[in-house]
């Protein structure tokens, strides 16, 4: 009888362990507002940047990155939207954020007339969820998103033309290549821009960052637009795939930075 009562009263013990963890599981589901990764920084990230209109989870969206960031200061991300290019009358914007960066916008891409496809690298202060939010015409934001191990540190320690001083001699420079895909459907064009992105997390160096950045053709009508913000990582290379029917003889790239330095260079 003694032995039945041990062994009872053990049962009610784990029912009433087990009673206690699906609780709070149950409760941290909530207080995330129902996150994969369950980070309770994703509903202030949705009330910040994610204004107007539902926000749900997407599967259409593909977010690749590396499970671990060996480099933390350049973490190479893609994404693949292309599914949702039909969907609410279009793609307006798509926006990438971090939960766990102190910044945590990294940059919105309006695809215009390229694919809503983008690959680029940026900076990562620790272990996180990577989100990559896609607003459709019809004002739905479409997430999807990838976890990147890191130990951390990406975004509060100088870039390497920093420190050697490199980066004012070549400040804003371009270079471009094009790539022609396998079935010949598209063209990848691959772009980077020397600047050192800083964060202005880093004593005695303040925030300086290229700001925007718009492929033109000859006619001024814009092919695509880039806002990017401090964690884009220091000189930083973006690749857009174009129609095959692209004039690629006739883009060029402008911008500027948070500064007022600005860039026009022809896309070769």
């Amino acid at each position: 009888m003694i032995k039945f009562v041990k062994h009872l009263i053990a049962v009610l013990v784990i029912a009433v362990g087990t009673s206690h963890v699906a609780t709070a599981a149950s409760d941290l589901a909530k207080l995330s507002d129902g996150d994969k990764y369950e980070s309770l920084a994703w509903p202030q990230l949705k009330k910040d940047y994610l204004k107007g209109g539902k926000v749900e989870f997407d599967k259409r969206i593909i977010v690749t990155g590396p499970d671990f960031a060996e480099d933390a200061m350049n973490v190479p991300v893609q994404f693949d939207a292309t599914k949702l290019e039909k969907v609410g009358g279009g793609i307006e914007q798509i926006v990438v954020l971090v939960d766990r960066n102190p910044i945590k916008k990294v940059l919105v891409f309006e695809p215009n007339k390229v694919k809503a496809i983008l690959s680029f690298r940026f900076k990562l202060e620790q272990s996180s969820p990577v989100r990559v939010a896609v607003q459709t015409k019809d004002k739905v934001w479409h997430v999807g998103h990838t976890w990147v191990e890191a130990s951390g540190g990406g975004c509060t320690v100088n870039g390497a033309s920093r420190n050697d001083g490199s980066w004012s001699k070549t400040l804003n420079e371009v270079s471009t290549r094009y790539f022609m895909s396998k079935n010949g459907d598209n063209i990848r064009l691959r772009t980077r821009v020397m600047h050192p992105m800083d964060t202005g997390l880093v004593a005695g160096v303040p925030a300086f960052h290229l700001e925007d950045l718009v492929l033109l053709d000859s006619q001024d009508k814009t092919w695509m637009r880039l806002q990017t913000f401090e964690p884009v990582s220091e000189n930083p290379l973006f690749s857009f795939d174009l129609p095959s029917n692209a004039p690629v003889e006739r883009l060029r790239l402008v911008g500027r930075d948070n500064n007022g330095n600005k860039l026009n260079s022809a896309v070769r």
